[in-house]
């Protein structure tokens, strides 16, 4: 199985200040980071997918399909609220020639694990030979947990992975990780320590404006280089603590990537972008840290 590898950020998607997707900055974007990492995690929480129409979300992997560099692997996030909807992402992914799919569990409403189940069962029958295809565990966004048992069933079914956005990797990695199923961390917080229990990918948010400190990071975890991955692990924790003096990470990335000068672009209603006294107090962090 060619499983997920290296560092993938779940790319923020570029709006203007009318809310309309901005092409432009989306392929500056993708020409920044496509160069400084080995996939990009597209339409997913960072990315503001779920407010996105399906032709919208369908123009974003385009659009990054085609300005990312070859080996550049492409993960699309397909999840919807209908099993319709994410098979036609899904399909559409395959189509375009991304990489892998993923998608969170069907959120708004709260299903038992049998609805799960057949959501993810009914997916992988539509899809699986067509391209990769990874659940994204993300309680805290779908608004319930997705079992381990759910998981075990799926595996034999040939789901691809688990992209699992909480802290509780171990379990996936003890009980799931093998030569045909593969477990991406999805936090830059604990990769040091998932890596340890054998994870060879992660999708970190603050990759998105830090790439090389997240590549970095990887890099000497890779090669055993314990003492100067550690140094890295604790800075862009710390780094995660800034994010926190926006009112959501998303939004402190945002701000970040326009602190940076990386590109200057907006969240997608309802949210409203990071305030000036945010902005101001973001980079003032950011210095001390000596980052910027």
């Amino acid at each position: 199985m060619n499983k997920l590898k290296g560092v993938i950020p779940p790319m923020i998607t570029p709006f203007d200040e009318q809310g309309n997707l901005d092409e432009k900055n989306l392929q500056k974007l993708v020409e920044y980071l496509s160069p400084r990492v080995d996939g990009l995690f597209i339409c997913g929480s960072y990315g503001c997918g779920p407010l996105m129409s399906l032709e919208e979300r369908k123009k974003v992997a385009e659009i990054v399909k085609k300005y990312a560099l070859p080996g550049t692997r492409i993960v699309v996030h397909t999840g919807t609220t209908t099993t319709r909807d994410t098979i036609e992402l899904t399909k559409h992914a395959a189509y375009i020639g991304c990489d892998a799919a993923s998608a969170v569990g069907p959120y708004y409403f709260k299903y038992a694990d049998d609805s799960l189940k057949k959501y993810y069962s009914d997916i992988l029958k539509e899809t699986k030979n067509e391209i990769p295809f990874y659940a994204y565990h993300n309680p805290q966004f779908q608004g319930y947990e997705t079992s381990l048992s759910v998981m075990k069933a799926l595996k034999e079914e040939g789901l691809a992975g688990i992209k699992d956005a909480t802290f509780n990797v171990m379990q996936y990695a003890r009980k799931l990780l093998d030569e045909n199923f593969d477990v991406a961390l999805g936090t830059e917080a604990i990769w040091v320590s998932a890596h340890a229990l054998g994870c060879k990918a992660y999708i970190p948010g603050i990759g998105n404006v830090f790439p090389e400190l997240c590549t970095r990071m990887w890099n000497h975890s890779m090669k055993g280089e314990s003492e100067e991955a550690l140094k890295l692990q604790f800075l862009i924790n710390k780094l995660r603590d800034v994010m926190y003096l926006a009112r959501s990470t998303q939004l402190a990335i945002y701000a970040i990537a326009d602190i940076r000068g990386i590109v200057t672009a907006y969240p997608r209603a309802p949210f409203i972008p990071a305030s000036q006294a945010e902005k101001d107090a973001i980079r003032e962090s950011l210095a001390k840290l000596g980052v910027l």
